[in-house]
């Protein structure tokens, strides 16, 4: 069993698991991961020698340019947890962090992030090179990433951003969400809080996922009683930074199906403009509610679910 103790890094949260983190699934919702990595992100800020980088007054700050998470053991109501940190790597302005959240009682890792960062202006967003300070203490705080941390069925390489209201039209992809933006899902520099991408595609979901999910178990072997879904692995781009009035619309797709995970994108788009917001790509299981495992996606039902997939569906 993995323990705290042969984790890496320096410890930059501690917290819990409350009842109104968790979702229909019994479990905390993934937007309440995202909510515990930003945090996370301001102590190891703090670590760095920014420990004023996420305040009102803030000379700079960290914009976060793309999320890794892998989604590793359930987190209920009343779980303690703490997160560790430290640097991957980091260059004249950018840098890739290590956050692993960790069950405090038991010493498993509840979840992962490999989060790249810039150092940048708090309001223009303007990137510019790192203090003295922050390059000296990165050199302390570098880490290797543990196996569990690593990307395992998505591709972390560079990508040039083809999501836009007219893509997606023209694919098909279907619209899961469509609202705008309270000043309450903003930060203090008036940008969107980063867990409202997830979050917002975790409340839409079900309408573009169930139809897939009711083909895997129809044709299980062990159809399961109740079931739902949940995430395995998640790679987050965060193209630009909407603010609090800005609309913002989710389009989903399904790129294929293995014999466990269904593999998907969801845009998030600026519908005046076209522009994306931000993109991802997401793997997924259908989830027995009852035995806590996925349900086998047998060949019948990857065969059907191919047929709905998007072929060149991405980032």
């Amino acid at each position: 069993m993995t323990t705290a103790e042969t984790l890496p890094g320096v410890e930059i949260w501690r917290g819990g698991v409350n009842t109104w983190d968790c979702d229909e699934m019994g479990h905390m919702n993934v937007r309440h991961y995202i909510v515990r990595a930003m945090e996370g992100l301001a102590g190891l800020a703090a670590e760095l020698g920014l420990p004023h980088a996420f305040t009102p007054y803030a000379n700079a700050t960290l914009l976060v340019k793309e999320h890794h998470v892998r989604f590793l053991r359930e987190a209920h109501a009343g779980a303690t947890l703490h997160m560790l940190g430290g640097v991957i790597e980091i260059s004249d302005t950018e840098a890739k962090l290590l956050q692993l959240l960790v069950h405090s009682a038991t010493g498993e890792l509840a979840a992962t992030f490999q989060t790249t960062v810039v150092h940048a202006t708090p309001r223009e967003g303007e990137v510019f090179p790192w203090p003295r300070i922050t390059r000296e203490r990165a050199a302390a705080l570098m880490v290797e990433v543990p196996e569990k941390a690593r990307a395992r069925s998505i591709d972390l390489s560079p990508f040039t951003p083809t999501a836009s209201l007219e893509r997606a039209q023209a694919l098909g992809l279907q619209r899961i969400g469509l609202g705008a933006l309270s000043p309450t899902e903003c930060d203090v520099f008036g940008r969107m809080r980063a867990e409202q991408f997830i979050g917002r595609v975790s409340d839409g979901i079900g309408s573009f996922i169930g139809p897939f999910r009711d083909v895997i178990v129809d044709h299980a072997d062990h159809k399961p009683t109740r079931f739902g879904g949940a995430v395995l692995e998640y790679r987050l781009a965060y193209l630009r930074w909407p603010q609090a009035g800005d609309r913002v619309e989710l389009r989903s797709g399904l790129i294929g199906a293995d014999p466990r995970t269904m593999r998907m994108a969801h845009w998030m788009i600026d519908p005046a403009t076209g522009l994306a917001w931000g993109t991802s790509e997401a793997v997924a299981i259908t989830f027995d509610l009852d035995a806590r495992k996925a349900v086998p996606i047998s060949p019948a039902a990857q065969a059907a679910l191919k047929a709905s997939s998007l072929a060149g569906l991405g980032l």
